[in-house]
């Protein structure tokens, strides 16, 4: 089942390219169907989770692509099952005024499956082949319209993703020869005798795998393609910002240095104080351009470079705890993100406004949207009660808990972004609700512009989604501590 999870929406959409169906309406039920009977499968296999891995074919002798739900990979599945089909329903309203539409949602679809790959694969070669698939699929999306701008955001996107490819592939190979072929394991694969053996290649190869692996996620100085992408359609920089590209590199930093190289042998080494060092930069570099930029998604894509870095600098304290606070923003902020950009991508369509400047007043013709945004961004900027602060209050825990120097800068290097998030996203809010609306060129006073049902339902169910991981964050927590833990 956990096989045909992945490889539907990615036979789906190869067969979508070469029969595209002949009405919109066909194209919509067909999309929406087969991601939603994914969902289905993922939630029945997250239910069952087999220890055993589910064995696709023989990459070579002794290498099986195979895939298994463990605790790490189940949180992750998890969360690209319940977006997925939000995002895709939203992308149907979006996308009228886009063209190219089968197209697109063949390469949205196999998107999905090439995602739940690297969520669900058992060993790090089944992660890295799913991972470069996943550059080669939404290279066209980002690149969807070729529009010069397109064109060079894709040429950017490309350039980083294979780069990042070919230095991930030395610490690839490093767990591969080293770590019994190179199956996950909590606790890592690699042994104390390994790395009495040879220091320095354990921590040059977990360097090497970290930095080609954080291309996706964004981290400084490898993040310059993330803000260009932006220039695609908001569903597609929707899940780049959010959900399938950038929680990608997350999710595989988290893979390598838990269940692949083994955080007790990184912890205390250069290796990890580079690590730490380059996430805490980025949270404030990220946090620091957002500021500074007056282009709507922009803005908001500079904000995920600054969020990534959180997830990053937690997963690289290498403990339990900072594993849990790691997966609890990772969840989070896939959530809150996700609504931002769709807020975002509404005004676009709707109003084709993309500077914040020209945002004043629209409380009064999106009151809708401009709702929903406000609620996203309470919780990202970390308003208690609201998942956002539980998780950044757990990463801030975790630094500090063991004395650890870098932490302690990490934590204010946390704090000054703190505040820069609040002043890059509550002046979005506060032009919209407490400004005269100014900016009338195009928009007729007194109409409401609020998108269709395909935008708002799924904006509906996000915001909720929002409110309640506030309200049971403790719950939520708690099971995410006990996959860090490995009971899970």
């Amino acid at each position: 089942m956990l096989c045909l999870a992945v490889f539907l929406p990615i036979a789906f959409g190869l067969l979508m390219l070469a029969v595209p169906p002949k009405t919109r309406a066909q194209r919509e039920w067909a999309v929406e169907g087969v991601t939603i009977a994914t969902s289905l499968i993922v939630l029945f296999c997250l239910k069952q989770q087999k220890a055993e891995p589910a064995i696709a074919f023989m990459l070579m002798q002794d290498m099986p692509i195979a895939f298994v739900i463990d605790g790490l990979g189940g949180v992750f599945a998890a969360l690209v099952a319940f977006l997925w089909p939000l995002a895709t329903l939203y992308g149907f309203e979006y996308m009228e005024h886009e063209g190219g539409e089968n197209h697109f949602f063949a390469l949205y679809t196999i998107t999905y499956g090439v995602t739940l790959g690297i969520a669900t694969a058992a060993n790090i070669m089944t992660m890295y082949i799913f991972y470069e698939f996943l550059t080669l699929a939404t290279l066209p999306l980002v690149m969807h319209g070729t529009s010069r701008e397109s064109v060079k955001a894709g040429h950017q996107y490309m350039v980083y993703s294979f780069f990042g490819a070919a230095v991930a592939f030395v610490g690839v190979m490093i767990i591969i020869a080293f770590g019994n072929g190179g199956a996950f394991a909590m606790g890592g694969v690699l042994s104390e005798t390994f790395a009495e053996q040879h220091p320095l290649l354990l921590r040059i190869g977990y360097l090497c795998a970290f930095a080609g692996f954080g291309v996706k996620a964004a981290i400084f100085p490898m993040h310059a393609w993330l803000p260009t992408a932006s220039v695609a359609p908001t569903p597609v920089t929707a899940l780049l910002h959010a959900v399938a590209v950038v929680k990608s590199g997350v999710f595989a930093i988290m893979r390598l240095t838990f269940f692949s190289f083994g955080a007790h042998l990184l912890r205390g080494t250069w290796a990890q104080h580079i690590a730490v060092a380059l996430a805490f930069m980025t949270i404030v570099y990220g946090s620091t351009m957002a500021v500074r930029e007056h282009h709507f998604k922009r803005r908001l894509a500079y904000s995920t470079i600054s969020n990534l870095s959180y997830i990053v600098f937690a997963a690289c304290l290498m403990t339990p705890l900072g594993l849990t606070a790691a997966l609890a923003h990772m969840m989070f902020h896939a959530l809150m993100k996700i609504t931002l950009f769709f807020c975002a991508g509404a005004v676009l369509v709707k109003t084709h406004k993309t500077q914040i400047e020209s945002l004043r007043g629209f409380g009064k013709v999106m009151p809708f949207i401009c709702t929903v945004y406000t609620v996203a961004a309470l919780s990202l900027m970390g308003t208690p009660l609201l998942p956002g602060f539980a998780s950044k209050w757990m990463i801030g825990s975790a630094a500090v808990a063991d004395g650890y120097v870098l932490g302690y800068v990490g934590v204010a290097a946390i704090l000054i972004s703190a505040v820069l998030t609040a002043i890059y996203l509550m002046s979005v809010a506060f032009f919209m609700f407490f400004r005269p609306l100014e900016d009338t060129e195009g928009i007729e006073v007194g109409r409401n512009y609020d998108p269709t049902w395909k935008m708002k339902l799924p904006l509906a169910i996000l915001t909720v989604a929002i409110v309640l991981c506030g309200v049971f964050s403790n719950d939520i927590i708690a099971g995410l501590a006990a996959v860090a833990a490995g009971v899970i």
